[in-house]
């Protein structure tokens, strides 16, 4: 008999996380979140959208192929030929889910489909049951749920259910729904459609009003049993449910919501900060349960008493997370097996030669810092993970900066495997960097955010630089650490051009779906 109070976790970071603008990944990244994410413990793993493009299909292919634990999902419209994509993209996977959908808002069916209710509801027939032929575990969603006629609803879903749906979700695609409403939802499915006890509710709420993982939970505590969400609520406009919101909050007031995952909470920080450097979005620091101020306590009397218990201020411990007190126990006399235990410690699996390459990097920071901290380490590692496979690779580079201007750069480039390098000049030494590497890699690219800030303490901190591009509606995020902030601007800017080079070859389908 299952467990009546499971809850499924439902992760969807590599597909409607991606769709946050400038959040795309390549192959490799994904493999690598993947694999974070069945670590994890998530129960089912959507991978991406196979129809959108040849390089989300062989994302798919891939990470159906790597992971055996979880199950492994495909995104499609509802049409043959999506779902037919979608299914061959999971021909390998050890557990496959198709998860096809259809809006069915009166404001969607008329605006975007164009089509009317009956249609609507006979392509939910076709496209469920043709999915079901090539998959024994189909998830189907009615995109705009939230502004859908309960009535509707309740006939759209019915059909699903009597064609072979094996999850039935229930999006708040705009983030429109308040906790009460979402609960009525949920409650009016389960009181009005047959054969609802049959399959598995399921949540899917955006962010747009800040009430992402509140639906979430009301759905939950209304009898859903499984949740979308995703790493730091990453997803288009506002974000989606932050799963490790749900999931602390499922643990830390079990009191009232006495539901239990299968997520191995230990291993959220690690997982975030791993998704963090992918994508180049930086975690805010009053971010709850994985931003840097998560666990931070300024104010005397909150410091008070956490010296006394800890349980005055902190409703849950740092560890429970996976996150661990700073120490200063690195230096450049620690040699590489330290170095590989204490990278062991921090939550990361990488390779020796990683390993190698990364303690390189370490020995060099040493020699320029004072001290070293564990997010030093992280920044390194991280720096690491987002130049996999990178088509522009900073050489070196020289920068002339002061009172008298113009300010120059001399930048070398390996582009391709082949070595570039030009003199330029701007207003500052970041526009002269930035203005010698759109010469070197030509781009239409506008500079949307360039924003600096400190990986730690002291003047000879790590600086971390985030840039963002967008070029013919394609948005980019790019990331770089360094001790010298000119250099890390190099190295954010250079990443994004790498992540633009990836996106240009990706083309998504006509009414793609943000669900």
């Amino acid at each position: 008999m299952k467990d009546q109070n499971y809850i499924k976790i439902f992760d969807t970071t590599l597909r409607d996380g991606e769709q946050s603008p400038g959040a795309s990944m390549n192959i490799e990244e994904k493999l690598k979140i993947a694999a974070a994410l069945e670590e994890l413990g998530v129960d089912i793993i959507e991978a991406g959208f196979p129809a959108a493009s040849k390089g989300d299909f062989e994302a798919v292919s891939h990470v159906s192929e790597a992971v055996k634990k979880s199950s492994v999902c495909a995104l499609s419209r509802a049409s043959k030929h999506d779902i037919q994509t979608a299914a061959d993209a999971l021909k390998n996977a050890a557990q496959p889910r198709i998860h096809t959908f259809i809006s069915t808002s009166d404001l969607h069916m008329e605006h975007k489909l164009q089509l009317n209710a009956n249609e609507v509801y006979e392509k939910v027939i076709e496209s469920v049951s043709f999915a079901r032929n090539l998959c024994d575990d189909v998830e189907w969603s009615c995109e705009d749920g939230t502004r859908t006629s309960l009535d509707f609803m309740c006939r759209t879903v019915e059909a699903a259910i009597k064609n072979g749906a094996t999850t039935i979700n229930i999006p708040d695609t705009v983030g429109y729904s308040v906790p009460e409403e979402f609960t009525h939802i949920i409650e009016h499915l389960i009181n009005n459609v047959p054969n609802i006890d049959k399959v598995t509710l399921s949540t899917h709420c955006h962010n747009d009003l800040g009430l992402a993982v509140a639906n979430s939970l009301a759905g939950v505590k209304a009898g859903a049993r499984q949740v979308e969400c995703t790493i730091n609520g990453l997803g288009e406009r506002a974000g989606n449910a932050a799963m490790e919101e749900i999931v602390m909050a499922i643990r830390t007031r079990n009191d009232l919501m006495p539901f239990n995952t299968n997520i191995k909470t230990e291993n959220i920080a690690k997982t975030s900060k791993l998704v963090s450097a992918v994508t180049g979005f930086p975690v805010q620091f009053n971010k709850a349960i994985v931003g840097k101020n998560a666990f931070a306590h300024e104010a005397g009397i909150h410091q008070d008493g956490m010296l006394k218990n800890n349980k005055t201020y902190e409703i849950m411990t740092p560890e429970s997370v996976g996150v661990s007190e700073s120490n200063l126990v690195m230096g450049k006399h620690s040699g590489r097996h330290a170095f590989k235990q204490k990278i062991s410690e921090l939550g990361y699996s990488i390779s020796d030669n990683a390993v190698e390459e990364a303690f390189e990097k370490f020995k060099s920071l040493a020699d320029k810092k004072k001290t070293i901290y564990d997010e030093d380490i992280i920044a390194i590692i991280d720096d690491q993970v987002i130049r996999v496979n990178d088509t522009v690779i900073l050489k070196d580079l020289q920068v002339v900066a002061g009172t008298k201007g113009p300010q120059k750069a001399e930048i070398n480039l390996v582009v391709n495997d082949e070595i570039k390098n030009i003199t330029s000049t701007g207003d500052g030494p970041v526009d002269a960097i930035f203005n010698g590497l759109s010469q070197i890699v030509p781009h239409k690219a506008k500079l949307l955010l360039y924003q600096v800030h400190a990986v730690t303490e002291g003047t000879d901190a790590q600086a971390e630089v985030s840039v963002r591009l967008s070029e013919e509606g394609k948005t980019v995020v790019g990331l770089g650490a360094d001790t010298d902030t000119l250099v890390a601007s190099a190295k954010a800017y250079i990443n994004a051009l790498n992540k633009l080079i990836i996106k240009r070859e990706k083309t998504a389908p006509a009414q793609m779906a943000g669900i």
